[in-house]
């Protein structure tokens, strides 16, 4: 897709697009068009269209409605390609001459940009309809900043889309080895520096809760460090996604749903694909990115109920269920990030409860965290951006739940309640009483059913909300 702004004349692609709100329909449709559309046909309310014909062009009318919240417009224009892919040739034109808020116009500009993404990787013959990549798109605005707009527009979809591959790969592709040749091509881009430990590197980093999950697996691990620094540097950002890019439970089996665990390194998505964007934009900040990568198989050499495995803090684990697995792999993460590096922030996402799913549904992600400045300012960039999160508590009552007779702790409490809650409480306990650390659940919300696809798929989640959290504070 190849945007490029209007020369000022009038149009000749053989599709415009025009967004509309309802209050805006009749004069918009007089004066541009000359025509006088009955409101019982379109009337410009949300989610409608309409399709008309003026001289030789084709003209698709977007009903915005008349407060459209950004998600909502992301969404309206995401569905334009995939649902109007039979009059869409080499060109469209998406004008937004009327006085469109700049954010508006981002947002509609990432969603028509997402619109070209399919996943239909491995099929023999691709429909050619929806191959949008030499797609021109010509952007018609009076707004001063445009080039801007549509710049960072790019970078943001480009990053979504990344995080939207990640998780819709299957897993004899998506590897721990694919996640961090992936980070070593990122290497470079303003100065991005990629550091990859094999599984002898980790052994002797002490990483042994992170070595143990990979125990089953013929796929070697790989623990992924991606380093960002900026001269005018206004704060350090740690981040840390768990990737475990397939999950079978390890010996505690799964015994329903595992055609879906591909989709189990949804952290890991979004912190690469956050740290993409990140780069792109060249934000002043510096930032660390940590993914521990590996696949929880079942094998001779997997890990057991009841071992007692080490980990980088020192503190020794009873693992009471191999499928509470990224917990290990997120303590060996965080105690790693948190040791060596000076971190004013330290945010962890992962899909790791069930939990948090049934007392959220599909959606927002669990919030825990140590500091309420910080869970105040994610709460807030997520309701900015509509990836919403919301807290639960920390109390240190739950840590007990987490207590074990034979070792420093357990990896889980064995319990059917509070499973989130005692999650983040053995988490918090390898962050070395770091002062303001969140922990982001995004079991229910980093993969699901969406109208864009006929399967479940990834959904980005977690890119902008970081990017707005970093961008508060700038």
């Amino acid at each position: 897709m190849i945007f490029e702004l209007s020369g000022g004349t009038t149009s000749k692609s053989p599709l415009r697009i025009l967004p509309i709100f309802v209050n805006s329909v009749a004069d918009i449709l007089q004066s541009k068009f000359g025509l006088d559309i009955h409101p019982s046909v379109f009337s410009g309310k949300k989610d409608s269209t309409y399709l008309l014909q003026h001289h030789d062009q084709l003209v698709l009318l977007i009903g915005l409605g008349e407060d459209p919240e950004l998600n909502e417009v992301e969404k309206s224009f995401r569905r334009i390609l995939p649902k109007n892919s039979e009059i869409i040739q080499d060109k469209v034109t998406l004008d937004f001459a009327q006085d469109l808020d700049s954010k508006l116009i981002e947002s509609a500009l990432i969603g028509f940009s997402l619109g070209g993404y399919s996943f239909d990787f491995f099929k023999k013959e691709k429909d050619k309809k929806k191959d949008f990549q030499d797609l021109k798109v010509e952007i018609n605005s009076n707004n001063e900043s445009i080039q801007q707009i549509i710049n960072r527009a790019e970078k943001i979809s480009n990053a979504k889309i990344e995080a939207f591959k990640l998780v819709d790969l299957p897993p004899n592709v998506l590897t721990p080895t694919f996640l961090a040749e992936w980070a070593i091509k990122l290497e470079g881009k303003n100065g991005l520096k990629a550091i990859i430990f094999d599984q002898k590197k980790a052994k002797s980093e002490r990483l042994e809760a992170f070595l143990a999950v990979s125990r089953g697996s013929a796929k070697e691990p790989k623990f992924i460090i991606l380093e960002h620094r900026h001269p005018q540097a206004k704060f350090h950002l740690g981040l840390v996604g768990k990737g475990v890019t397939f999950d079978t439970g390890g010996l505690n089996i799964k015994t329903q749903g595992m055609v879906h665990m591909k989709s189990d390194m949804g952290g890991a998505a979004a912190v690469l694909a956050t740290t993409q964007l990140i780069v792109d934009l060249n934000l002043p900040i510096n930032l660390t990115s940590i993914v521990p990568a590996v696949e929880n198989a079942v094998d001779k050499d997997s890990y057991l109920p009841s071992e007692v495995i080490q980990s980088h803090a020192g503190l020794s684990i009873e693992v009471i269920d191999t499928d509470a697995e990224g917990r290990l792999i997120l303590a060996d993460g965080l105690s790693y990030l948190v040791q060596n590096y000076s971190i004013d922030q330290v945010i962890d996402l992962a899909t790791l409860t069930g939990s948090s799913v049934a007392t959220f549904g599909y959606e927002c992600g669990a919030l825990f965290s140590n500091s309420e400045e910080l869970s105040n300012s994610l709460q807030k960039a997520g309701l900015e951006t509509y990836e919403k999160v919301w807290p639960l508590p920390m109390w240190e009552n739950y840590r007990k739940e987490m207590d074990s007779e034979i070792a420093d702790i357990k990896n889980y409490h064995g319990k059917p309640i509070a499973g989130a809650i005692t999650a983040a409480k053995f988490l918090e306990a390898f962050i070395h009483e770091h002062p303001s650390w969140a922990h982001l659940d995004i079991a229910g919300v980093a993969y699901g059913d969406t109208e864009f696809s006929k399967t479940k798929s990834g959904t980005a989640f977690g890119v902008q909300l970081l990017l707005k959290f970093i961008e508060n504070q700038l």
